[in-house]
């Protein structure tokens, strides 16, 4: 955790901008995986951890804006259980921690909550997306199960996303450690793999090391020879002589703060020409996206900068043809670059997702596009300092997607089908760094992790 000062002055900021009601927060429980006692890791709810720090299941709280009372509900471990568990801390000793004095068990949440509401007192709360929390709000709160998060707060999901969009010192810091877990991943994964393993050989690997070195993964390693699936979770294909590992996995720290960070390497330590030339496109059109990046700019226009320099480099390999801005603004790009550019980072590796990305990255200003591509992007809206955001262009080329646009004569203006298809079998390149808004422009977060050609050989072919 961190000093109890710094919950207190988070959550006297979110009563200032609440104003008045109860604003409720339930922390995560266990998850069992096939009985009650077996349970998946556990993680705690990320705004509970961001104004409470407390890492242990079955806790609840509420802060009375209108009284200024903040408490913790929580049921104290029976005898029953430190048999099993060994010593635990009180509720009270728990609370203490992040400087709230006042506790009460999780029956007395329930009869405050409905007190509450027979005084006509409005109970602010964020979307839930554990089924057992649904369950709780429905019991508690007298919703219907399927209509619960049609009732969480507008006003309080943009209070906390206001306060945690931006990152403190101590958040950055912990945001460092992750990625120095993500620089042993990484380099670890390039010297590690080699022809005739199998992906999950070097995923497992990495995994366990994010575990003996912090909090674990901060989301389902992506490691696969196969790039041009996007979010690939299958680790089942055995790596052939000439392939390209797409490794795109992060890390958490002690406090649960993310690290996400992707590197593309060979697999046998060298890149081939056609594979250094794709490559070299996505590098490049990566380091432009981080010098475009500060205060004011829109992140879609740092987008769409990047798209540019993706289809001009593809257009020099004549995969492309014609005027590449026209190509952009129609979204001929996105055959090979069909996602966002980013996403925002923090206590979540997709940080508050839970809240709906269009109250986070978008606004009133600021409308999220409907074009294939360019709809995946996950925040568009001006940049301010203190956000923590990815940056990860790609470059893929996904055989059915290909087939559907040839076949409806997509693009045929600015897309050479024929030169395509004899990259069906290439895969794809994605290179990703965590970078924070500075008061002037921007910083890459952490120690560098090699991503240049040469550097990236050399630490591939260094085989452990």
């Amino acid at each position: 955790m961190f000093n109890s000062k710094t919950y207190i002055k988070r959550r006297a900021e979110l009563k200032k901008k609440i104003g008045s009601g109860l604003i409720l927060f339930l922390g995560n429980n266990e998850a069992p995986m096939n009985y009650t006692d077996n349970t998946y890791a556990y993680r705690q709810d990320s705004t509970f951890l961001y104004y409470f720090g407390l890492d242990r299941s079955e806790l609840a709280a509420i802060i009375d804006v209108d009284e200024n009372k903040e408490i913790v509900f929580g049921n104290d471990f029976s005898l029953d259980d430190i048999v099993w568990m060994g010593p635990q801390q009180t509720i009270k000793q728990l609370a203490s921690k992040c400087g709230v004095k006042q506790t009460a068990t999780l029956n007395d949440l329930e009869t405050m909550c409905s007190n509450a509401i027979k005084q006509g007192r409005k109970i602010h709360f964020i979307p839930q997306y554990r089924y057992d929390n649904v369950f709780t709000l429905h019991r508690i709160l007298g919703i219907m199960s399927s209509r619960i998060n049609n009732f969480a707060s507008t006003e309080l999901i943009k209070a906390i996303a206001e306060q945690r969009m931006i990152k403190s010192n101590e958040e950055i810091g912990e945001i460092e450690k992750a990625i120095a877990i993500s620089y042993q991943m990484q380099t670890t994964a390039m010297r590690f793999a080699r022809p005739g393993m199998y992906e999950r050989d070097v995923m497992g690997f990495i995994a366990g090391l994010a575990t003996s070195l912090g909090s674990g993964t901060s989301f389902p390693v992506i490691l696969s020879r196969h790039g041009e699936t996007l979010h690939n979770h299958f680790y089942g294909n055995k790596f052939k002589d000439g392939d390209l590992v797409v490794n795109d996995s992060g890390a958490e720290s002690a406090l649960h703060y993310a690290s996400d960070i992707t590197r593309t390497f060979p697999v046998n330590g060298k890149f081939s020409p056609r594979q250094k030339d794709i490559y070299e496109i996505v590098l490049l059109s990566q380091l432009v996206a981080i010098s475009e990046i500060k205060p004011d700019v829109n992140f879609k226009s740092v987008h769409l900068k990047t798209a540019r320099v993706i289809a001009e480099g593809l257009k020099a390999l004549g995969l492309m043809k014609g005027n590449m801005k026209n190509a952009v603004e129609a979204g001929a790009h996105a055959l090979f670059f069909p996602h966002g550019l980013g996403h925002l980072m923090g206590l979540d590796v997709h940080d508050m997702e839970n809240y709906g990305e269009n109250n986070l990255g978008y606004d009133e200003k600021t409308k999220r596009s409907t074009q294939f591509g360019l709809k995946y992007l996950r925040y568009a809206k001006p940049l301010v300092p203190g956000i923590v955001i990815t940056v990860e262009p790609g470059i893929y080329f996904i055989p059915q997607l290909i087939d559907k646009w040839q076949s409806e004569k997509k693009f045929t203006e600015f897309i050479n089908y024929s030169k395509v298809n004899k990259y069906r079998s290439f895969g794809g390149v994605r290179i990703e760094d965590d970078v924070v808004v500075t008061k002037k422009g921007s910083r890459v977060l952490g120690k560098p992790i090699p991503k240049a050609v040469e550097d990236v050989e050399a630490v591939a072919s260094d085989k452990i």
